[in-house]
């Protein structure tokens, strides 16, 4: 069983958030409303109220669109509100992104949860391997890369299930269909007969009435022949 997929990624983006919010406090003047609202989403996040959050991360973009930070917590609270999709796509252009070795990791571990909520086991494999290759002895991610592994193997095994399932339903109605085909030349082998049979009784009975009267000419005939003269 997957440890926690969803806590996982709580509790890595939780880390995340509070060390960004510390940061903060140290932010520049430019683009310091992209960073209020991107404090302001973290807040929500925090509380759970996802939806809220994901429109204070898309105000921070809005403000500057190149904020990874807030792409990233945008990711996650997309995530959080099972749109799989919409997170797999912004984890995907995080990875792309000139951003550090960890977040990378962290991008590409998201990715591989995202992905496999969508049960694209094989693409969550690979969003894993590359997580490991920026943070190798990340403990989350090489579970979850096990859990995908496994994941892909009960895939197969089921879709192997369904195969054979097929191929014998396909063999019973190739076998049904054979035996209606035999049913039905012997139920014509039995009505040829009985056409035979009912010719061949015809016939007879004809033959009988040809016979029948072929004796009453022949009896005409003789009477004819003895036929008795009066004596005058």
């Amino acid at each position: 069983m997957l440890k926690n997929i969803n806590t996982n990624l709580g509790a890595k983006l939780m880390g995340g958030i509070m060390v960004l919010a510390f940061c903060f406090d140290f932010a520049p003047v430019f683009g310091q409303k992209a960073v209020k609202e991107l404090r302001a989403g973290n807040s929500l996040y925090e509380k759970g109220d996802y939806k809220a959050a994901e429109i204070n991360y898309r105000k921070s973009l809005e403000d500057k669109n190149d904020y990874t930070k807030a792409m990233f917590n945008l990711g996650d609270a997309m995530y959080k509100q099972q749109k799989y999709d919409e997170a797999t796509k912004i984890f995907q252009n995080l990875t792309e992104a000139n951003i550090s070795k960890d977040m990378t990791a962290q991008a590409y571990h998201n990715l591989g949860n995202s992905l496999l909520q969508q049960k694209k086991y094989q693409e969550s494999i690979d969003a894993y391997k590359n997580a490991l290759k920026q943070k190798p002895n990340d403990l989350d991610t090489k579970y979850n890369l096990e859990y995908a592994k496994k994941k892909i193997i009960q895939q197969q095994q089921q879709q192997q299930q369904q195969q054979n399932k097929q191929n014998q339903q396909k063999q019973d109605q190739q076998k049904q269909d054979q035996q209606k085909q035999d049913q039905k030349q012997n139920n014509d082998q039995k009505n040829q007969i009985s056409k035979q049979d009912a010719e061949r009784m015809l016939n007879a009975l004809q033959n009988k009435e040809k016979d029948l009267r072929d004796k009453k000419d022949k009896d005409k005939k003789v009477a004819g022949k003895y036929t008795i003269e009066k004596d005058w």
